[in-house]
């Protein structure tokens, strides 16, 4: 009797330790970073967070999955299969709204902000052989605005209609990631491509470095026609090979996103290892010098996670 109750004991005991670490594999943190094509920016800023929670973040196993970007990114989010993500600051609003042409057939109710980031500026870029210097140029012309539904592709919508123009005046609308567009215009088989994303962004460096371009200016009275969250920006000289002189566009702020299913613990780690590691982040992008903890708030168009809200009060951002 006493044999079987020691054994019984000893069972019990291994059951409980079996129970105990299935528990613990499951609460192991696992955090997927949600970016966009390979060739833009968020991609290596997604890379370099992705090494720095898995590092800062005990027990968190580490993801970082290319997409489509800012509207892909969203309705991940919403579906829980991600855990933070980039969006552009438009995309952002009409997720909140529900914009079914915007790639939103439903308002997406779960999504939290970590951060304002860097702003992405509406990049224009054209072969000097196409003979594009400006919007109106474009007319009868092919051009790529963007993988389909993409931030990007919200934004071309945007400009067009703030300059007075529709696709329809194009001759060929392209809608391709930005590594493609760059590779069709290098093959004379594409005259344009519109690009949001940070200044010198790898593709438009690689075009620029392959033949000569014109970088198209989108005029501030068209950034003024649509209103926040654009705003007019320069391009400055020097930033892409021959272009000479600055150039007038449109800008609008990124955000790091999550939803409401992260706990607020790891949002809260999330938020400080952002700005803890800039130095890092910056090593991956040079876009990420904008990233600023006093402006990290700026512009927000969903509510703070919790776990974010207590970083910047314990930071003094938020009062």
């Amino acid at each position: 009797m006493i044999a079987l109750t020691r054994r019984a004991l000893i069972s019990g005991a291994a059951a409980l330790s079996l129970g105990l670490s299935a528990a613990s594999a499951q609460a192991q943190e696992f955090i997927n970073v949600l970016t966009g094509g390979t060739s833009g920016v968020y991609y290596p800023l997604g890379v370099a967070l992705s090494e720095i929670y898995a590092k800062g973040i005990e027990g968190s196993r580490t993801q970082v999955q290319a997409t489509k970007a800012s509207v892909e990114n969203l309705n991940l989010l919403q579906q829980g299969k991600g855990e933070i993500g980039f969006s552009l600051g438009d995309s952002v609003q009409e997720a909140v709204k529900g914009n079914t042409e915007a790639g939103f057939p439903q308002p997406l109710d779960k999504l939290r902000g970590i951060a304002a980031i860097y702003p992405n500026y509406i990049q224009i870029v054209a072969s000097q052989e196409s003979g594009i210097k400006s919007l109106a140029d474009l007319k009868g012309k092919s051009l790529s605005v963007g993988a389909p539904a993409s931030g990007t592709e919200l934004n071309a919508r945007a400009i067009f209609a703030a300059a007075g123009m529709k696709y329809e005046d194009l001759g060929k609308v392209e809608y391709l990631p930005f590594a493609e567009s760059v590779e069709l215009i290098k093959n004379r088989q594409l005259d344009a491509t519109l690009q949001s994303a940070g200044l010198g962004v790898a593709s438009i460096r690689d075009l620029a470095t392959s033949l000569p371009i014109n970088v198209v200016a989108v005029p501030k009275a068209d950034v003024e026609k649509i209103g926040a969250p654009y705003i007019s920006v320069v391009i400055p000289a020097g930033t892409y090979d021959g272009q000479s002189e600055d150039v007038e566009t449109a800008a609008v702020g990124n955000f790091l996103i999550t939803h409401d299913g992260v706990s607020d613990e790891t949002a809260y780690q999330m938020t400080k290892l952002l700005f803890d590691n800039l130095p890092q982040l910056v090593a991956s992008h040079a876009a990420a010098k904008a990233i600023d903890p006093a402006k990290a708030l700026d512009g927000i168009p969903v509510p703070l996670h919790p776990g974010a809200e207590r970083y910047y009060r314990e930071a003094g951002i938020l009062k």
